[in-house]
């Protein structure tokens, strides 16, 4: 155990276990999870009932995020929120730490939740209460940054316009947070019209710094947000209700869709990117189809507010779709979804292929192929390119997919489910972790050849 000399970080506390990570044969799984104002890292599986690293802070975290690019034997790339707005990247193999955000200096609403770019080594963006998302770079300090007013931007002399998101046709006053989103350019952004002057400055203070880039993209606090499989768009839900679509290249809103009734829970992208799954307040599973540019069904199962949902990769062929949830009413349910048992919505219509910038719908830009579902759309869109928003349809107007399985449990209220290749993982809200196995995840035995089921939590893991 030792102390700290930040007011931030008050303790950190590692066991002897890390010592003999490195040397350990074989591949090893970590938990990490937060709990009050304690940060643990612990191995999965191991018979000690002490963490290998327990961190203490002065605030609350309330997100984290793990940089599976980065991982190795000797490196872990940790990034943590807080309900101060304050960041910390964490390596607990070598107990080193950096505060970014510090003190609230970019954002001082509270963070809910943080994600590492796919691929990335340094770059990661974070939600934030007040209906934000911000891009940071790991590497770099933090600058001085005022985020732009999206009803009241301030604009260079030069008439040019600041924001790179917002369209043309909304002015200042009358910004439409379902119709666009407010990108705010940092002066040492290649991008940014503001000019950056290096003359006078020592090396330091020529450097680039955070943020990278800051979106304001709703009027609500951002719930969660997802990455497309491809990386290049975003998933966003928001305590206003609305799934919005972002190129996360180009910085642009290309979507908006409304929820049936209040906030949206959580999100998920399919694993070929064809569909977004919410979970939401309104008690329903909604599976869009954003290259559609429409709802294709609601799910309903659960009597209270859904809490997590995902699919489950091993069961997704391109033409049946598994995924599962877990709600405030205990329940875990599976689902299975196949577009070929969905029935037709009335007028239907068939899309123009045109060729249009990514300020529009993405079911205006559809480059593949969807030969398992549909084309349903709506009259007249062959006139006028489709809007950006997308209100939600009536019960009448949307296919209903029923449960597969339902099982009631007890205790703690659950909060998260993940599909890992030979288990589920499911989480309580008092700190339980559950692993329901496969019914098929058996191997042979190693005297008579029999199959008999896993037991070990490495080989479910693996």
């Amino acid at each position: 155990m030792r102390t700290t000399s930040s007011t931030f970080i008050t303790r950190i506390q590692n066991s002897e276990g890390i010592k003999v990570l490195q040397n350990k044969p074989g591949d090893v799984s970590f938990l990490f999870y937060n709990t009050a104002k304690t940060f643990c890292w612990i191995e999965a599986g191991s018979k000690s009932k002490e963490p290998l690293s327990r961190v203490t802070f002065s605030a609350y975290p309330t997100c984290h995020d793990v940089n599976v690019t980065t991982a190795s034997p000797d490196h872990i790339d940790v990034i943590i929120g807080f309900n101060t707005g304050d960041l910390i990247w964490f390596d607990p193999m070598a107990s080193r730490y950096e505060r970014l955000n510090k003190q609230g200096s970019i954002s001082s609403s509270p963070c809910t939740a943080v994600r590492w770019v796919p691929g990335s080594h340094t770059l990661f963006l974070v939600s934030h209460a007040d209906g934000t998302i911000i891009v940071y770079d790991k590497e770099r300090d933090d600058g001085s940054f005022t985020p732009q007013d999206p009803n009241n931007p301030t604009l260079p002399t030069d008439g040019s316009n600041l924001n790179s998101g917002l369209d043309d046709t909304n002015s200042a006053g009358d910004w439409d947070s379902t119709d666009s989103m407010f990108v705010t350019l940092p002066p040492w952004h290649p991008g940014s019209f503001i000019p950056f002057s290096s003359a006078g400055k020592s090396e330091k203070e020529r450097a680039v710094k955070n943020p990278v880039s800051h979106w304001r993209i709703s009027k609500r606090a951002v719930v969660d947000f997802v990455f497309s499989p491809d990386v290049k768009h975003v998933a966003a839900i928001s305590e206003d209700g609305c799934l919005r679509i972002i190129d996360a290249l180009q910085e642009r809103l290309l979507d908006c869709y409304a929820s049936y009734f209040g906030a949206l829970t959580c999100v998920a992208w399919s694993p070929d990117g064809r569909f977004v799954l919410t979970g939401g307040q309104d008690d329903l599973l909604t599976l869009f189809a954003p290259w559609e540019g429409r709802v294709l069904a609601r799910c309903q199962g659960h009597s209270s507010f859904v809490a997590s949902v995902a699919f489950d990769d091993l069961r997704c062929d391109g033409r049946t779709y598994r995924f599962g949830s877990v709600g405030e009413d205990n329940k875990l349910i599976l689902w299975d979804f196949s577009s070929g048992s969905l029935h037709r919505p009335k007028f239907q219509a068939h899309y123009q292929r045109v060729s249009m910038s990514s300020t529009l719908s993405l079911s205006m830009r559809r480059d593949r192929s969807n030969i398992h579902l549909p084309s349903i759309n709506s009259p007249g869109i062959d006139d006028q390119p489709s809007p950006r928003f997308h209100p939600a349809p009536f019960r009448s107007e949307v296919a209903i997919v029923q449960p597969v399985l339902t099982k009631q449990l007890d205790g703690d209220l659950l909060t998260h489910i993940t599909f890992l290749p030979r288990y589920i993982l499911i989480s309580t809200k008092g700190g339980h972790i559950k692993l329901w196995i496969r019914p098929l995840a058996l191997k042979p035995h190693q005297k008579n050849n029999r199959l008999q089921a896993v037991t070990d939590i490495h080989d479910m893991i693996s």
